[in-house]
């Protein structure tokens, strides 16, 4: 594939899957929207690396990993945002992990994360 199929299919994947969080946040099934916020973010960065790097990204969930990669510079507020959207990868895969997200993965902390999710999406867009 071409550097720009690439970059296309990961960012058509980010943009399918935030209309999977979309749906996920409409049933209330916050656990699930948190993991596919995560997994658009995460496309998002694996299309800046191969636009940047002309190469695969890294087959890594890091978001802090892929915006390295990528060659963004973050600020520390961008930093805790990707390491806060982290957390919900690791603790949709791992069952000691999902009953405390299960727990913390309430309307109103899901709500305060689907949306930043999503500025963090739409700010990673405009660097392309």
């Amino acid at each position: 594939m071409k550097v720009q199929e690439v970059v296309n299919y990961w960012l058509k994947s980010a943009e399918d899957d935030l209309k999977t969080v979309e749906a996920l946040w409409e049933k209330k099934r916050y656990h699930h929207c948190l993991f596919f916020c995560h997994l658009v973010v995460e496309k998002t960065l694996k299309a800046l690396v191969v636009k940047k790097t002309g190469k695969h990204a890294l087959p890594t969930h890091d978001l802090l990993v892929l915006a390295r990669g990528s060659g963004l510079g973050l600020s520390s507020e961008k930093r805790d945002e990707l390491s806060e959207i982290n957390t919900f990868n690791i603790r949709a895969r791992y069952d000691d992990y999902k009953l405390k997200s299960y727990k913390k993965a309430t309307r109103e902390y899901t709500e305060k994360w689907y949306k930043r999710s999503v500025e963090v999406f739409k700010w990673l867009k405009k660097r392309f």
